[in-house]
């Protein structure tokens, strides 16, 4: 069996229902699950302020913990074409695991949301993908063996390098079935793979 982390960081609560799709998925494909998010950077009267979504279930977690699984998961929203800031503050102090190589051979993959339908989600995971490369992970997108990321019926996420979500300008759209669909498809194609490679 797998363990799988999926780990996240989740302003306004899109990617935390995708995460926890992308975790349902990874379940149904037998995997051990845990689902935790990265540290809020951001004052927490600010974040009230800004209406952040701060009751968020999840676990906080560390660096040092991400050698304890055979595949992570990391989500984020984009801002500005790449990655959230306070996922790459985050993944910037795992340093120690990647003198150790300690992350090497495990599965990585990516995740992530946008206000708009070309609004950096490619680019946003492409760009995370050198991180993952880095620590001497193996790399694992959302293949087109997921038919729902085809078609022009809707208005959708989701390409070969991750499943995503669109908010709208004014984040009231929530993730569509397709896409979280697309999520569990990705959870569980991670969470095969990583049973293998465990072996």
């Amino acid at each position: 069996m797998a363990k799988v982390l999926v780990l996240y960081y989740s302003a306004y609560g899109h990617i935390e229902t995708m995460a926890y799709a992308v975790a349902e998925g990874a379940k149904s494909a037998g995997a051990d699950v845990t689902v935790k998010r990265v540290p809020e950077l951001v004052p927490e009267d600010v974040a009230k302020a800004s209406h952040f979504k701060v009751d968020q279930a999840a676990g906080i977690a560390t660096p040092d913990e991400l050698a304890d699984y055979d595949a992570i998961i990391f989500g984020a929203g984009t801002r500005f074409g790449t990655v959230a800031s306070q996922m790459r503050n985050f993944v910037d102090q795992t340093g120690g695991l990647w003198m150790k190589g300690a992350l090497v051979g495990k599965v990585g993959s990516v995740f992530t949301s946008s206000a708009t339908q070309h609004g950096g989600q490619e680019s946003t995971i492409l760009g995370f993908i050198p991180t993952l490369m880095h620590q001497g992970m193996v790399v694992v997108g959302l293949p087109y063996a997921f038919q729902g990321q085809m078609g022009l019926e809707e208005v959708k996420g989701g390409s070969p390098y991750g499943a995503s979500t669109i908010t709208g300008g004014d984040g009231a759209r929530q993730p569509s079935e397709v896409e979280l669909e697309a999520a569990r498809y990705q959870g569980a194609h991670v969470a095969k793979i990583a049973a293998k490679l465990s072996a």
